[in-house]
């Protein structure tokens, strides 16, 4: 036999460099193939993070992926290394302006154009400049406001580290920049809603009322205070939303933000007024608009909108497509299905016993109020969730699971059983709320033990015969066995090994 044993004194270790990647990077833009590109680059400038050169073309395929406050972080990054470079003056115009940033974007260009006025990107930069200065020279004065822009890329960092989850460093954001500007109304809003999202309900209403207290009638204060009086279910909820309904806003974003809080409190007539009168203006949303609007129409009595607006939001994000109001309407079929039941279903996500929080996690992958209760601050905040807890979570969510994986099957194999409890009434009533919890209490100590659940059906079939005889209901093995297409003697095996589970006081 030929010996093949390893010199490791002739092997040289290859370790990529920012360049390699910057390269491989090039490439892909060659082909068009921006996903790779993006990749490439961002290796490229965390091996690299010095080089502007890396940094200027991470920005610019960045903004070809309308990921524009990325972009912004970026290129302004590459501008502290190289303040003059002319690329970097042009492409920081071009970043601030897609942001709504004008006089910033007005700035860039300007400065691009001392250096290069006859340059690759001039028609391009005094474009820009003759925009700015329609949009918002009436804004801004001759010297313009530096430092108010800097409080404004500020506080869309702040607001960046919200959507990602960091609600401590944008709450430390916040609060320095409204200890430096008190009556930056949009930073102290946004401050109220991260000390919600941390569970801090009472700061973010105090704030609230603060903001009205000094700026009479901020519609957002308003709208957000709505928001939180309807997610914990107050009184007050009613009196503000007579307030909102008075309110005839005439500028975009307030039109926005007004149509989006009558949709997400369930008043929809209302919400499709505002923001169908956007559409109708021809505001160009964003994914939140459509899917908004989408909904709204579609519970106000205009379906033909609904569905215009949804084909419009999957064109900017395929992920939502699972969430159409009429998918969520299909999924309603009976009142007393308690997967719809909103109160029931955070009663169970809260409760002291973990099978009783895994029989919830498991409705709310049926519920018409998934997207609600998952964007809840409170709702799924449990401090330390099981292994099991996390697992059905992502099971209610859609996460895939991988089957080679042990664990990961005997879940799927698990909840197999789940489904095929539920598929009896396509539904969970009251009534049948017991077999589910019977099963959930097994399935957490037989996960423990490291059972592989491997005949779903066989473990449906003992977990009814279990319930049945419990309550005394007459019923024989070789029914439940033929129902299940299984055998008696599989059914009696699956029994003896589920009664091996059961706690002592559940016999």
């Amino acid at each position: 036999m030929e010996n093949k044993k390893r010199n490791d004194k002739n092997i040289l270790s290859f370790i990529p460099t920012g360049e390699f990647y910057y390269r491989k990077a090039l490439k892909e833009l060659q082909r068009e193939n921006y996903p790779k590109a993006n990749k490439y680059l961002r290796r490229a400038t965390e091996l690299s993070p010095k080089d502007p050169i890396f940094l200027t073309q991470y920005g610019i395929v960045l903004m070809e992926m309308h990921e524009f406050e990325q972009a912004m972080d970026v290129l302004r990054a590459a501008h502290e290394l190289d303040a003059k470079d002319p690329d970097i003056l042009f492409f920081l115009a071009e970043v601030h302006a897609h942001m709504g940033l004008f006089w910033d974007a007005r700035n860039y260009a300007k400065q691009y154009l001392v250096h290069e006025t006859q340059g690759k990107y001039a028609a391009e930069a005094m474009s820009i400049v003759d925009f700015a200065e329609q949009e918002d020279w009436q804004v801004f004065g001759e010297d313009g406001d530096t430092q108010e822009s800097e409080h404004h890329y500020h506080q869309e960092k702040a607001r960046r580290m919200m959507e990602q989850g960091d609600f401590k460093s944008a709450i430390e954001l916040l609060e320095k920049l409204i200890e430096e500007k008190p009556d930056f109304w949009s930073a102290c809003n946004n401050l109220a809603l991260a000390y919600f999202y941390i569970g801090e309900a009472e700061m973010a209403k105090a704030l609230l009322h603060d903001i009205l207290r000094r700026n009479t009638g901020n519609l957002h204060a308003l709208c957000n205070l709505a928001v939180f009086h309807y997610y914990e279910k107050n009184a007050e909820l009613d009196d503000i939303l007579e307030l909102l309904k008075k309110i005839q806003p005439y500028v975009f974003e307030q039109r926005y933000k007004l149509g989006a809080t009558f949709a997400l409190v369930g008043k929809y007539k209302e919400a499709y007024r505002w923001l169908k009168s956007l559409q109708k203006r021809g505001f160009e949303g964003d994914a939140a608009f459509y899917f908004w609007l989408s909904h709204a129409a579609y519970h106000s009595g205009h379906e033909e909108a609904s569905r215009q607006a949804w084909d419009q939001l999957k064109k900017i994000d395929p992920d939502k497509d699972g969430y159409a109001p009429w998918s969520e309407h299909a999924a309603m079929p009976h009142a007393d299905a308690l997967e719809h039941d909103r109160d029931y279903l955070v009663k169970k996500l809260d409760h002291t016993k973990k099978s009783e929080r895994l029989f919830g996690l498991f409705l709310l992958g049926k519920s018409a109020h998934k997207q609600e209760i998952i964007s809840h601050p409170n709702w799924l905040a449990s401090d330390q969730p099981s292994v099991l807890e996390t697992f059905v979570l992502g099971y209610a969510l859609g996460h895939p699971f991988k089957k080679e994986i042990p664990a990961e099957q005997a879940f799927m194999r698990a909840m197999e059983v789940a489904e095929l409890l539920y598929a009896t009434d396509e539904m969970v009533t009251h009534q049948r709320a017991e077999v589910f919890k019977l099963w959930f209490l097994l399935f957490e100590k037989a996960f423990d033990e490291n059972y592989t659940f491997k005949n779903p059906d066989a473990l449906a079939a003992a977990v009814e015969f279990l319930l049945k005889s419990a309550n005394s209901e007459k019923i024989t093995k070789k029914q439940l066995a033929d129902h299940f297409g299984i055998s008696v003697a599989t059914l009696t095996k699956y029994i003896k090994d589920m009664t091996a589970y059961l706690p002592s006081t559940e016999m």
